[in-house]
């Protein structure tokens, strides 16, 4: 087996897994698979829930597609790759929950490599986790946290959990409003310095989402709530749409490279809304969520951890 088919086997196996775990916890609904087939190469699963228990809708691609020519958006980031073919193989999720003292959460971890004449010119890895609460809980953020540092110690250990937690905090950001999308998490690309070591820090950010998403899941998901913190949480999502249509790298790529539209936008909300001049009474629940949407050392001053 070459190194795109351990990779590729992987991807499928975590995106079943991960859809098992969110089935048994959402316990009403299952998921439906979409498979399509890409006209310049390769194809994907899409998997999509909706109406669940916990689950307003869900959505976990898997997708292995390949093409002659790079986007313009990768191009301009990468000149050296011109003429080169590619392949792309990733996992994909964004969950948004019915409860909105339930965070949405997105994951992603990916594998590009580009090859000219036979040989390839570049590889790398990607990925992360980031979580978007609307009313967030400190013990909830802080177990975000902790299980992504943990995860990061056979990597570097806090120097990697640092480094790309500040990284997912730039990359998740919206200029035009000022303030992160939610309390991040992990984002890393361009990881190519050793493949066995970097798939392995790919995989333990895959394996590990479960891990920081379920315990939470099972805190929050029948916390009583009424229609102000639903409306809430609607607009709210507003700012995930703003997010994935202006600023994400992935959905311009998708959208460039002739991907499949339906499953490049499973990202986004099936309900939201949007309030001109908005602005959440002083001192209430809604208001305290803007103190979240910065860059903080959230181990250190919600868990007086240090390590």
């Amino acid at each position: 087996m070459n190194d795109l088919d351990t990779v590729r086997d992987y991807l499928t196996g975590l995106q079943d897994r991960i859809c098992a775990a969110i089935e048994t916890a959402d316990g009403h609904a299952r998921f439906v698979e979409d498979e399509w087939k890409r006209a310049e190469g390769g194809g994907g699963r899409t998997r999509i829930l909706r109406d669940g228990a916990v689950f307003e809708q869900a959505g976990i691609g898997f997708s292995d597609v390949s093409g002659t020519k790079l986007p313009p958006s990768a191009s301009a980031a990468r000149p050296e790759l011109a003429g080169a073919s590619w392949r792309a193989i990733g996992v994909s999720l964004v969950f948004h929950p019915r409860n909105p003292h339930l965070p949405t959460t997105h994951a992603n971890v990916r594998h590009f490599r580009a090859v000219r004449d036979g040989e390839t010119v570049a590889w790398w890895f990607g990925g992360g986790f980031d979580l978007t609460p609307f009313y967030p809980v400190d013990e909830d953020v802080h177990h975000w946290h902790r299980t992504a540092r943990e995860l990061c110690e056979p990597f570097g250990g806090a120097q990697r959990y640092a480094a790309h937690k500040h990284w997912c905090d730039e990359y998740f950001f919206l200029k035009h409003r000022g303030e992160t999308r939610g309390i991040g998490g992990l984002f890393f690309d361009d990881l190519h310095q050793d493949f066995d070591r970097d798939f392995g820090y790919m995989r333990a950010v895959g394996d590990g989402f479960l891990d920081a998403y379920l315990p939470i899941v099972e805190r929050r998901r029948d916390t009583p709530y009424g229609e102000r913190e639903r409306q809430f949480q609607l607009y709210r999502r507003g700012r995930y749409v703003e997010f994935n249509l202006v600023f994400d790298r992935g959905t311009l790529f998708g959208l460039q490279s002739g991907g499949r539209t339906e499953s490049i936008l499973m990202s986004l909300p099936p309900l939201v809304r949007w309030e001109y001049g908005f602005t959440p009474e002083a001192g209430s629940a809604e208001a305290r969520l803007q103190d979240y949407l910065r860059p903080r050392d959230f181990l250190a001053e919600l868990g007086h951890d240090h390590a």
